[in-house]
C-alpha cells in the first residue's frame, strides 16, 4: 500500500506539471505565462505534501525486526562486519537504518522494514533469521527470616566473595537515592566490572555509587514504535518512573535499611537476599511496554559489562526457542557462565500459562510469604469476616455505613466490576461498594468508588482467584476478602432491606499458617514449548513483598495517587523472580566456580514440597495439596541450597543435543544458540535425557476410546550427578502417588570418592495406559544420610 501511494503521488503531479509545460509553450507569446507560475508553485508544494505524506505512511508500516547473521559468511570485500550489515540493509531498503548492533546475544542488527524489505532481506547470503520484534510485558522486611537467611548469617557471610558478584536487572530502571542503594561498607567496584553509568534526563553519573554501580538505559526499539519519548511522563535515562524496577533490583541486592515499612505495615529491616552484591540496572521498560529489540540489546551489554546474574521479571509470548528473542539472549549469557532467572507468568492457575520456559533459563513462580495484613468486615447482622488492605488513611466512622452491590448501581452490562466511570454517584454517595474482582487493577477500582462518591470498598475475589488475597494501598478503606466470604457478603446484601457494614485494620500479622502456599496467579505447567522439561523450576515468595519504590509514583501507581513512599508492597512472580536472583548471587559468592545450571540444580534439588507437618503445601486456587506443575521442584531453601550433596550439570553441550533431540536443524541451532554445531544423524538424541534435576514425561494414550489398561509403553532417561562435597554413598528412594507407572532406577547405589566426581544413572518408566488428560506425580530422590538431593516427576497422559 505504501509503494502505491508513493508512485500515484509521483503520478498526480507529473501529470499536473505535463499540463503547466503545455500551457506554458502554449502561451509564451501571450505573455500569460505569469499567471501559470504561482500554479506551478502550488504544484510543488503538493508533490512535496504527496511525498512527506508518503513518507509517514510508509514509516508508520515498518516493523522492527532483529537480524541475525552468520559471523562467518561475511566477504572478504569487507573490513568490518558493521561494513557488511549496513551493506546488506542498504541492499534491501535505502532510508532504513539500523537501532541496534548486536556483539554478544546474536552477532547482527536490528532495523525497521516494510514488509516487502523484510523478504528480500531474508533471502540474502548470510541471514540466520530475521525475528519480528515482540512486546514483552511486567509480568522484603519478611522473606530474609522466612527464607532462613536471618537464622544462619554466617552461612553467607563471606562478605568479600558476596561484594564481587554483580546482579544485572532487566526492568522499569531504578531510583537511586533510596538507602537500598547506599554504599556504606562495600570496597571498591570489582575490577571484572566493564559497564557505566549512563547519563540522561534526571540521572547524572553520580547516581551510581559502588552498590549501583552501573545503569543504562534501552530505548531505540520503542522510541522506533511510538515516536521520541515524551520527557513530561517519563524520563529518558535509567531512572525508574514506574516502581517495579527499583522493587526487583531492591528484592535481589538491596542494601539493609532499618525502620523500613509501608504506612506503617511490614515494618522492620528491608534487605534483599544479596546485600553485598552488586547491582546493574538496564532500563528496557517504558509506558508502551518492553520491547525485544532493547531486551536483546540489554542482553548483550550485560554479557559484555560482566554481570554474573541476570534478573529479568518480563515475560512475553511463547515460540520456539529459535524465535524467542529472550531464551536466545539467555543461551549466550548461560554460555558466558551467567544465570539467568525470570518470572514464570501471571496466567495461573490456568494450566499450561507459563512464559520463560527455555531449559537454560531458571523459571520461578510464586508463593505466599507467613505474613498478612489483615481488615475487618463487621456485617448489619453481626457476622464478621476477615480480608485484607493496606489503606492508612482516615478510618470510617465507628457506625456502619449502608452497603451496596456494584452490578445494581452501575450504568453497564459489567458494572460489578467497578471499572472507570460505570458507577451511579446518586446511588453510590455515602456508601460502601461490593466490587468483582478483575477487568481492572484492585487499586482502581477503588477509586472509582471513591470518584463516585462511596465511602469504602469490599474487593470479593471471584471463581478465578479463590481464596487467594493480595493487599493494596488503596485511596479508601477497603478489605479485599476471599470467594467464599465474598458469597457470604453478597448474599447477605441480597437478602437484607437495608444492608450495612464497617470496615477496620488489623495491621500485620505474622506467623500465619499454612505457608508457603502457591499463589493462584502464579503460572502452572505443564510446558507449553517442550513438555519433557518440568517448569516452573522452584516457587519463591512472591505476595505481599515489601521492597524499594520509585519517587515518581504513587504505591498504587495510579496517575492521581500523590502519595509517595520509599518503599512498596507488591505482588506477582516479578516480585518472586528477583528473589532466586538474589538467592543465586549468594551462591555464585559461595562456589564461585559453579556453573549457572549447578546454581539451578542447587535451588531445585534442596526445594521443599511439604509443610513441617509432612502435608503437601497447599495451592491457595483450588484449597487441594499443589503439584510439581504448580511449584516445580519446590519452595526454594536457600541454606540447604548452599550445601545440596549432589548437582545435576549441564553444559552447552548438553543443551546442543536437547535442541538435537527437538529435531532442530543446523540453522535453527544457530538462531538459537549463536553457534555452529550439526547434530549427529547417527546418533539418538533423547528429550528425557538432558540433565535436568526434574523428570517430565509425556505419555501417549492408547489407541481406541479411552485406551486399555493392558496397553504399556517403557521410556528410559538417564541423568549424571555430580559429587559437590566429601565422599558419600548415595542411595535412592522414590515416592509414588500412582500405580499406573512403574519407576526402576539402576543403579539404585552411588558412590562417591572425591568431589566433582560424576556418577550416571537410569530412570526406566513402565507406563499403563490412561485417559487422555491424566496427569499423576512421584519423587525420586537421592541420600547421604545428610543431604537429600530430590526431583520431582511429573506423568501425563495426552
Amino acid at each position: 500500500m505504501t509503494y502505491t501511494f508513493s508512485i500515484q503521488a509521483e503520478k498526480n503531479w507529473q501529470a499536473n506539471a505535463q499540463e503547466d509545460l503545455y500551457f506554458s509553450q502554449k502561451f509564451r507569446k501571450m505573455k500569460i505565462f505569469q499567471l501559470r507560475l504561482p500554479h506551478i508553485i502550488l504544484q510543488l508544494v503538493i508533490y512535496c505534501t504527496y511525498l512527506v505524506q508518503a513518507d509517514m505512511v510508509n514509516q508508520q508500516l515498518r516493523e522492527t525486526y532483529l537480524v541475525h547473521m552468520d559471523k562467518s559468511s561475511m566477504p572478504e570485500s569487507f573490513d568490518d562486519h558493521f561494513q557488511w550489515f549496513e551493506s546488506s540493509l542498504k541492499s534491501v531498503s535505502e532510508s532504513a537504518s539500523m537501532l541496534y548492533t548486536y556483539n554478544n546475544v546474536i552477532h547482527g542488527f536490528s532495523t525497521r522494514l516494510t514488509a516487502q524489505e523484510y523478504e528480500s532481506l531474508q533471502k540474502l547470503p548470510g541471514i540466520i533469521s530475521v525475528l519480528p520484534e515482540v512486546i514483552y510485558k511486567l509480568h522484603t522486611t519478611r522473606t530474609p527470616q522466612f527464607l532462613g537467611l536471618g537464622k544462619g548469617p554466617s552461612l553467607f557471610s563471606a562478605s568479600n566473595s558476596a561484594s564481587e558478584v554483580i546482579v544485572g536487572v532487566l526492568d522499569t530502571g531504578v531510583w537511586p537515592e533510596l538507602k537500598s542503594f547506599d554504599d556504606t561498607g562495600l570496597g571498591s567496584v570489582p575490577s571484572s566490572w566493564k559497564g557505566e553509568c549512563e547519563v540522561g534526563k534526571n540521572f547524572n553519573s553520580s547516581s551510581c555509587n559502588r552498590k549501583l554501580i552501573g545503569a543504562r538505559f534501552f530505548s531505540k526499539g520503542y522510541e522506533a514504535a511510538f515516536g521520541p519519548i515524551d520527557d513530561a511522563t517519563e524520563s529518558r535515562s535509567p531512572r525508574d518512573d514506574d516502581g517495579h524496577g527499583t522493587h526487583t533490583a531492591t528484592t535481589a541486592a538491596g542494601s539493609a535499611v532499618p525502620g523500613a515499612s509501608l504506612f506503617g505495615y511490614a515494618s522492620g529491616t528491608a534487605r534483599g537476599m544479596a546485600t553485598q552484591a552488586r547491582v546493574a540496572v538496564y532500563k528496557v521498560c517504558w509506558l508502551g511496554g518492553c520491547f525485544s529489540s532493547d531486551i536483546v540489546a540489554a542482553m548483550d551489554k550485560a554479557i559484555e559489562d560482566g554481570v554474573n546474574v541476570i534478573s529479568m521479571s518480563i515475560g512475553g509470548g511463547l515460540s520456539d526457542y529459535y524465535r524467542d528473542t529472550v531464551a536466545i539472549g539467555a543461551f549466550t549469557a548461560m554460555a558466558h557462565g551467567i544465570l539467568v532467572s525470570c518470572s514464570a507468568g501471571n496466567g495461573g492457575p490456568s494450566p499450561g500459562s507459563l512464559s520463560n520456559v527455555a531449559p537454560w533459563i531458571t523459571t520461578v513462580g510464586a508463593g505466599t510469604l507467613d505474613r498478612e495484613f489483615p481488615a475487618y468486615v463487621m456485617l448489619g447482622n453481626g457476622k464478621n469476616y476477615s480480608g485484607v488492605s493496606l489503606y492508612s488513611g482516615k478510618p470510617l466512622a465507628d457506625s456502619f455505613v449502608p452497603m451496596v452491590y456494584a452490578g445494581n448501581v452501575s450504568s453497564t452490562t459489567s458494572g460489578s466490576l467497578c471499572m472507570t466511570g460505570s458507577l451511579i454517584p446518586t446511588k453510590v454517595a455515602g456508601k460502601i461498594v461490593v466490587c468483582d474482582r478483575g477487568g481492572n487493577s484492585r487499586a482502581q477500582k477503588g477509586l472509582v468508588v471513591k470518584d463516585a462518591g462511596g465511602v469504602g470498598m469490599i474487593l470479593d475475589n471471584t471463581e478465578l482467584y479463590g481464596e487467594e488475597l493480595v493487599a493494596d494501598a488503596h485511596l479508601l478503606p477497603s478489605a479485599g476478602v476471599g470467594q467464599k466470604t465474598g458469597y457470604a457478603i453478597k448474599n447477605y446484601l441480597f437478602s437484607s432491606s437495608n444492608p450495612t457494614a464497617k470496615i477496620t485494620s488489623g495491621g500485620t500479622e505474622l506467623d500465619v499458617q499454612p505457608s508457603p502456599v502457591v499463589a493462584a496467579f502464579s503460572s502452572r505447567g505443564p510446558n507449553p514449548v517442550t513438555p519433557e522439561i518440568l517448569k516452573p523450576d522452584i516457587i519463591a515468595p512472591g505476595v505481599n513483598i515489601l521492597a524499594g519504590w520509585t519517587g515518581k509514583a504513587g504505591p498504587t501507581g495510579l496517575d492521581s495517587d500523590v502519595r509517595r513512599v520509599s518503599f512498596n508492597i507488591i505482588s506477582g512472580t516479578s516480585m518472586s523472580c528477583p528473589h532466586v536472583s538474589g538467592l543465586a548471587a549468594l551462591l555464585k559468592a559461595a562456589h564461585p566456580e559453579w556453573s549457572p545450571a549447578a546454581i539451578r540444580s542447587a535451588l531445585m534439588t534442596t526445594g521443599y514440597t511439604t509443610y513441617k507437618s509432612g502435608e503437601a503445601i497447599q495451592d491457595i486456587a483450588t484449597e487441594e495439596p499443589s503439584t510439581p506443575f504448580d511449584y516445580g521442584a519446590g519452595h526454594v531453601d536457600p541454606v540447604a541450597a548452599l550445601d545440596p550433596g549432589l548437582v545435576y550439570d549441564a553444559t552447552v553441550s548438553d543443551y546442543l543435543y536437547f535442541l538435537c533431540a527437538l529435531n532442530y536443524t543446523a540453522s535453527q541451532i544457530k538462531a538459537a544458540t549463536n553457534r555452529d554445531f550439526t547434530c549427529d544423524p547417527g546418533h539418538k538424541y533423547i528429550l528425557g535425557n538432558l540433565n535436568y534435576p526434574s523428570f517430565a514425561v509425556p505419555l501417549a494414550t492408547a489407541s481406541g476410546e479411552g485406551g486399555g489398561a493392558d496397553e504399556s509403553s517403557t521410556l528410559k532417561y538417564t541423568r549424571t550427578l555430580t559429587n559437590m562435597g566429601t565422599p558419600a554413598t548415595y542411595r535412592v528412594s522414590v515416592s509414588s502417588h500412582t500405580t499406573a507407572v512403574k519407576i526402576l532406577v539402576e543403579p539404585e547405589s552411588l558412590s562417591f570418592s572425591e568431589q566433582y566426581e560424576k556418577k550416571s544413572y537410569t530412570v526406566t518408566f513402565v507406563a499403563n495406559s490412561m485417559p487422555s488428560g491424566t496427569n499423576s506425580f512421584s519423587r525420586l530422590a537421592w541420600s547421604d544420610g545428610k543431604h537429600v538431593v530430590g526431583s520431582p516427576i511429573a506423568f501425563s497422559w495426552t
